[in-house]
């Protein structure tokens, strides 16, 4: 199977051979992800594809999609389908996004550049990581049509931290994804191996007015747990994200939230979404699968937020299962890196126009036409369905 298990229970269960540029372009996420694992080197591979500890997590967030059920209408009208909708009041044309990953000049020259540019002509929302290889401006500069959140880590220097809010604010970025669930990094055992570190020759592109480890530090020895535990702040708390909110006017959404109980404690501090996540299976090990806890999170909120999904999505009926469950959009890392080390900016748009065009598919043998169509009585877990023979 292929690395990251990605393809667990899926169509791609025997090898296959790697594309090159003269051999066929990837049909599919999984695909893509066998290009990557023969392509990148292995220090950079290993980074972005594993999970934390047993990596139990990392099979289920696609375990627990394969495991419901569509329940398709038949005999509506599908001719035309649209799929655009609205993030935090700013359209879309697809409810498929970006989320954060980091140090992308890892999986090809144009990182996080090519990233932006791909988004924006996919007419698509990009998080840009605090964590990126090229600056924050450089990347709205790139494509400043595109529609961009910035992700933020909560430095020990609240100077550090302050300053990347304003950069972001004055640059154009619509709202700020505060990664809550990472205090400290998550045991990822494949990182340790490789004694993991960023490549010399690239630095943390936000920091390279302050120098010193905010900059070079994911590359000395420690790597990115070293540079994490001294610089992140294991404080942080709930007056946090208050005191964030006092100090910008871009809207708010929590990035790592997985129970119902924080997503009221979110709602009642006013933040204005929740993107239900596990860090992509890299934090917390055996802790449920997003779309397992999506439904919860939902409930809780009760439309006080808007809630989104991160984490398992590498194909389109998984992204219609999510928004039946109540997500208003869902966001990818590992498929559209695996596009960018294939083909930089053309890699991520092919990926991205993959998925879109495996949602239309999806929408129209469900009988639907826009996301606002799709109902719970559409989605069943399997469970349910043995549990009636």
């Amino acid at each position: 199977s292929l690395a990251g298990y990605g393809n667990v229970a899926g169509s791609a269960s025997s090898s296959i051979i790697c594309p090159t540029k003269a051999g066929p372009t990837p049909v599919n996420v999984w695909e893509y992800e066998s290009y990557a694992s023969t392509m990148l080197p292995r220090n950079a591979f290993d980074y972005y594809s594993s999970g934390a500890n047993d990596m139990i997590t990392l099979k289920e967030n696609r375990q627990a999609f394969n495991r419901l059920r569509l329940r398709p209408r038949i005999l509506h009208d599908v001719n035309v389908v649209d799929l655009s909708t609205t993030i935090l009041g700013e359209k879309v044309e697809f409810p498929i996004c970006l989320s954060p990953v980091a140090m992308q000049q890892m999986a090809n020259p144009d990182g996080e550049v090519a990233t932006a540019r791909a988004a924006a002509n996919m007419k698509t929302l990009m998080i840009l990581s605090s964590w990126s290889t090229v600056c924050l401006e450089d990347v709205m500069q790139a494509a400043p049509q595109g529609l961009k959140w910035f992700q933020l880590y909560v430095y020990k220097d609240r100077v550090v931290t302050l300053d990347l809010i304003k950069r972001a604010e004055a640059c154009g970025y619509k709202a700020l994804a505060i990664t809550v669930d990472t205090p400290v990094l998550g045991r990822r055992e494949q990182d340790i191996r490789n004694q993991f570190a960023l490549p010399s020759h690239l630095t943390m592109g936000n920091f390279s007015n302050k120098g010193g480890d905010h900059n070079k530090g994911a590359t000395g020895k420690g790597g990115l747990s070293g540079y994490v535990a001294s610089l992140i702040d294991k404080t942080l708390n709930w007056d946090d994200i208050e005191w964030v909110r006092r100090n910008t006017t871009m809207k708010i959404v929590l990035k790592g939230i997985l129970t119902g109980e924080d997503a009221d404690k979110a709602c009642r501090l006013g933040v204005d979404g929740i993107m239900v996540s596990n860090h992509g299976a890299r934090q917390l090990d055996t802790v449920p699968a997003t779309i397992e806890v999506l439904k919860e999170v939902v409930d809780s909120v009760n439309d006080r937020c808007e809630v989104y999904l991160d984490g398992g999505v590498c194909r389109g009926t998984d992204a219609i299962k999510a928004i039946i469950l109540g997500a208003r959009a869902v966001f990818i890392g590992r498929p559209y890196l695996w596009g960018l080390s294939h083909s930089g900016q053309k890699g991520v748009e092919h990926v991205l126009s993959l998925l879109k065009d495996e949602l239309t598919l999806a929408m129209r043998l469900i009988g639907c036409t826009n996301t606002n169509e799709l109902k719970p009585s559409m989605l069943i877990h399997h469970h349910a369905l043995m549990a009636k023979l």
